[in-house]
Formats: structure tokens, C-alpha cells, sequence
């Protein structure tokens, strides 16, 4: 492995740190929040993606 590709697997690391150590909980609103994201890709004006993030929110919370 060159320097170059180990500093980026450095970076990448801790970038994706706090996410790999996160709660359970945590993990599954970033998973479907990212899903959603996705989904809402392809809209030329995607819509109401607050909303849908708070209700994944609150149904994870719940």
C-alpha cells in the first residue's frame, strides 16, 4: 500500500468512526435516513424530506 492509499484509509476511518461506534438506535436512523436520501434521489425537487426524517426519528425514539 503506498503513503497516499493509507492516508486516505486514515481519513476514511475517522470519518466513520463515530458512526461504526454509534448506539444500535443511532445507526438505524443514519441507515434510513441515507435509504431515504437514496429514494429521493432521482425527484427533480424532492419534497418533504424534513418531515420523513423526523418521523424516522421519532419512530426509532419511540
Amino acid at each position: 500500500m503506498n503513503k497516499n492509499n493509507q492516508s486516505s484509509n486514515l481519513d476514511l476511518s475517522s470519518i466513520q468512526k463515530p458512526i461504526t461506534n454509534a448506539p444500535p438506535e443511532v445507526k438505524q436512523i443514519i441507515e434510513e435516513v441515507l435509504k431515504l436520501e437514496k429514494d429521493k434521489l432521482y425527484l427533480k425537487t424532492p419534497r418533504n424530506i424534513n418531515e420523513d426524517i423526523l418521523k424516522i426519528i421519532k419512530k426509532v425514539v419511540q
